[in-house]
């Protein structure tokens, strides 16, 4: 490291923030993210309820149980979810999720029945 003689007071410095009401009068130290800085927003702007993972499981399961032939297994699983979600939701307001879990029951319930319709039909119609 290069030495040179400006002593530390003579340095420039840069002018203080101001404190917030959680910070020490004396503390330098660079701020840290902290685990109440997380609970009024995140990165996704509070669109997906990464809290509530049943709700989350359940509405995926529901969008892709829309393509044909996954919608056999994935379309009860997605009202499962959903109903779990929902139940995690009631028990845990802050969580959130009340959105994506009644999706979830909705398309999962669209793309069990229409699925499994088809599938009878199919096997009707190849009975014959």
């Amino acid at each position: 490291m290069p030495t040179d003689d400006i002593d530390d007071e003579d340095r420039p410095r840069r002018p203080r923030r101001p404190m917030r009401d959680d910070e020490d009068e004396y503390d330098d130290r660079p701020r840290r993210r902290r685990r109440n800085d997380y609970e009024d927003g995140d990165a996704t702007g509070g669109l997906i309820p990464y809290k509530n993972a049943m709700a989350l499981a359940g509405y995926y399961c529901g969008v892709v149980g829309l393509l044909p032939v996954l919608g056999l297994v994935l379309g009860p699983l997605a009202i499962v979810f959903s109903i779990l979600g929902l139940r995690h939701k009631s028990r845990h307001p802050a969580h959130g999720g009340t959105a994506h879990a009644v999706v979830g029951i909705v398309l999962g319930a669209f793309s069990a029945l229409y699925n499994w319709l088809g599938a009878i039909l199919i096997l009707i119609g190849g009975l014959k």
